[in-house]
């Protein structure tokens, strides 16, 4: 889901903890221990602002204006700014209201805002000059991140601000000082990976003295997007102006005769700078509330006015944290560390940023689809009863834990998600399921078709997709997967791998085209489609062909079906895989794990090779290939920072030796996730970093979405409770739990014995009870 790339856990000890057993008459307030600042330095792109579980605005401090290019080439300095927001920097430029959390690429950034004192200056000025713009000096400090809610002071101006958000809209406070001219500076240049082309069309609209409408088109990671606004100021201001930094115009119209600079009602071009002044007395607070809508300025407003009906924003901020108690309440745990519990709420926290809900309140959910045309989800074709449309689909990275988590906590909330799949696949011009889409845009990112995964696993595990839904989710899936432009599809279909010459990642394409048609078998098979499921069963198969019994590990193959000769198994550049190496990608066939152990020679060769990925170490050139990991992000040659081998420790529960998943989970809870800026080894991705700690530190996790089957390991809570839909409740229980006590030496699920290191799904989502007995040392029988 980028450049360069970056499992869960529940238990409750009511045996050995009596008391924590006890559901409190008050619930705990769980916002205190989601961190928002957590991941937002080195590789964990998260941003600290203002937003509601799910939520279509993402408010947020910007902290730098870097263009995306430098000399004509790629900036590697602006991979820090992919949520806008860099810990290190010392200086605000303003508040944006649209941002990815946890991604190697982005895009966004839309109608940024800033409050400012003095003389006036609409040129953000430099990071090491604030005072040379209209950015400003700040300190952590003098900063407060909560879920729905930021607070910060900017000093070059003396002005707190203070955001919180609804669902369509961003709810802004600024006290000014009162001793100078105060004015709030609308940039509709801004943005994040932002060029001098990026903007293709801003207009802005003077409605009144106190309400301005407009909308702003961008191109780039989002080829063809748009963005509209209604922004409502809680008091008239006395003047405002603009600025216009086009280049020279070929062709200006008649417009040119009128002095569009000051009080001119009318704003159009590439590049604007909008000024609002205000008379203030010292302490006063002038607050914004600033609505998105994909469809128009009048859906803005009137999302405005449906979320936000006063000016009391600490009624906003009460109540829009109340929406995070509710989702962060799905799973209560206990434990006397405090550390892990802010590890867990953090986690859940950022799994609920996205994706994000994509349409208005307003008629029949309306909203820009994929074909450039206003969709209304409530009476789209082929949903009977509507749904809630969603976008931000990483789904290269979510995949694999976050929508499965999903699918266990809140099933109904990922069935529309994948409606809204099925929507995007109506709209496409290709006839492809979504591969990463983001507000109205397919950006192509990655590689695979894993929407296929999500669909498969809601549809036979979710139990909430219709049977014409599911029927028309199959149609889609197949589709989807004979199309022989995409990605080396069609050599892959005729040779049975993508060939080196065809794709420079021509092997983990192979390996997640093969697992993607297992999960399409799964589906057919569940619906009865018998054709269907042999047709995709053999694709499944597939990845043998790029298994190498010389070296042992997957290798790119040339299309006259030798391996290519030149081959390096720890190198990530040019080797025919995606954010990894082959001896990382050699483990990626969740779908087959046995069949994997068996070609590697067994047990005997392939729990060593399995070791030697935890304890090897990688030489300091392996580092100067990659954008987004560092040593702090891998454990040996584990990169826990980058998806493919997110399932690999788990892999020992296929062998003789499950006892070593206990240890290795355990062990990549620890290093890998703190609650501190720099906390996540990598990327979070949309949350799937987040997913991954959530259901391990639970003590299983989905090693193949679409299998119906959790792998167990090794619970780091004391206990847990997930709270299901339906009112269903899955306890867990761990008992003689100690950072010493890794290793499991019994579980039971509802009072009888589990012999193998597995769950099944379906035991999960109807409720019950799992204990663990938690010791020092590993059962290896």
């Amino acid at each position: 889901m980028r450049h360069m790339k970056t499992l869960l856990p529940l238990w409750l000890l009511a045996a050995a903890l009596p008391a924590l057993a006890q559901k409190p008459t008050q619930p705990e307030n769980l916002v205190q221990y989601a961190h928002p600042m957590v991941g937002t330095q080195k590789m964990g792109h998260t941003y600290p602002g203002a937003t509601v579980p799910f939520g279509m605005v993402q408010l947020s401090p910007d902290t730098d204006t870097l263009s995306y290019e430098q000399n004509g080439k790629y900036n590697p300095d602006i991979y820090k700014y992919c949520a806008g927001y860099n810990y290190d920097d010392r200086t605000i430029v303003g508040f944006s209201h649209t941002h990815f959390s946890g991604t190697g690429h982005s895009d966004l950034g839309d109608f940024l805002l800033m409050p400012t004192t003095g003389p006036l200056q609409l040129n953000p000025g430099t990071a090491d000059r604030p005072q040379s713009g209209y950015r400003s000096a700040f300190s952590h400090q003098n900063e407060v991140a909560e879920p729905a809610y930021y607070k910060v002071k900017l000093d070059d101006h003396n002005i707190t601000a203070e955001l919180t958000a609804t669902t369509r809209v961003g709810f802004h406070q600024y006290t000014f000082p009162g001793t100078e001219p105060a004015h709030v500076i609308l940039d509709m240049m801004a943005g994040i990976y932002n060029y001098p082309d990026k903007n293709v069309w801003s207009y802005v609209r003077i409605e009144n003295d106190s309400l301005v409408t407009g909308y702003r088109q961008t191109t780039g990671w989002g080829r063809t997007r748009t963005e509209y606004f209604a922004m409502q100021f809680s008091k008239p201001f006395k003047t405002y102006g603009a600025k216009k930094y086009d280049a020279k115009e070929t062709y200006r119209g008649f417009w040119g005769r009128f002095d569009q600079t000051k009080g001119w009602p009318e704003q159009a071009g590439r590049q604007l700078r909008i000024y609002f002044d205000f008379a203030t007395v010292a302490g006063e607070k002038i607050k914004v509330k600033f609505a998105l809508s994909s469809v128009s300025s009048a859906g803005a407003l009137a999302n405005m006015r449906s979320e936000i009906s006063d000016w009391n924003f600490d009624h906003t901020r009460r109540a829009s944290q109340q929406l995070w108690q509710q989702e962060l309440a799905k799973v209560t745990i206990q434990t006397p560390n405090r550390a892990d519990k802010e590890n867990f709420y953090t986690a859940l926290y950022h799994a609920c940023l996205s994706p994000t809900i994509y349409e208005d309140v307003i008629n029949r959910g309306q909203y820009r689809g994929l074909d450039q045309k206003t969709h209304y989800s409530y009476s789209d074709f082929h949903s009977r009863n509507g749904y809630v449309n969603y976008t931000t689909f990483s789904l290269w990275d979510t995949f694999r834990a976050l929508h499965p988590l999903f699918n266990l906590i809140q099933p109904s909330r990922n069935a529309d998600m994948v409606k809204s799949m099925l929507a995007h696949y109506d709209q496409s011009a290709e006839h492809m399921l979504p591969v990463w889409s983001h507000h109205g845009n397919e950006n192509w990112c990655m590689s695979g078709y894993h929407s296929v995964s999500v669909i498969a696993d809601a549809a036979i595990n979710g139990g909430v997709l219709t049977a014409d839904d599911a029927e028309r989710a199959l149609a889609a899936c197949v589709t989807t997967a004979r199309h022989r432009w995409y990605d080396g599809l069609g050599e892959y279909i005729d040779h049975g791998y993508v060939p080196s010459e065809r794709s420079g990642t021509s092997v983990s394409n192979t390996l997640e085209f093969a697992y993607d048609d297992w999960c399409i078998a799964q589906l057919a098979k569940y619906m009865g489609k018998d054709t269907i499921y042999q047709e995709f069963s053999k694709r499944a198969t597939n990845w043998q062909n790029v298994f190498d019994a010389h070296t042992n590990a997957m290798r790119p193959r040339l299309a006259d079906g030798s391996f290519r000769p030149k081959f390096d198994v720890l190198s990530t550049n040019g080797q025919g895989f995606i954010e990894g190496n082959a001896w990382n990608y050699t483990l990626a066939v969740p779908q087959d794990p046995a069949g994997l152990i068996a070609k590697m020679g067994g047990n005997r060769r392939f729990v060593p090779h399995l070791d030697s990925l935890f304890t090897m170490h990688l030489p300091d050139s392996f580092f100067a290939e990659t954008e987004d990991i560092t040593r702090e992000g891998i454990i040996g040659g584990y990169v826990h920072g980058n998806e493919p081998a997110h399932h690999a420790a788990y892999l020992y529960n296929f062998t003789d030796q499950a006892w070593k998943t206990q240890a290795q989970v355990r062990n990549i809870l620890a290093r890998q996730y703190h609650p501190t800026p720099d906390g996540l080894g990598g990327n979070d991705d949309c949350g799937q970093m987040s997913a991954w700690y959530i259901f391990s530190a639970l003590g299983f996790y989905p090693v193949a979405p679409s299998s119906g089957q959790y792998a167990l390991g090794s619970p780091l809570v004391h206990g847990a409770t997930l709270h299901l839909e339906g009112g269903k409740e899955f306890n867990i229980q761990v008992k003689n739990q100690s950072p010493k006590n890794v290793y499991v030496q019994s579980a039971t699920l509802n009072g009888q014995r589990l012999a193998q290191p597995f769950l099944a799904q379906a035991d999960v989502a109807k409720g019950g009870t799992l204990v663990f007995v938690m010791g020092g040392k590993p059962m290896k029988q």
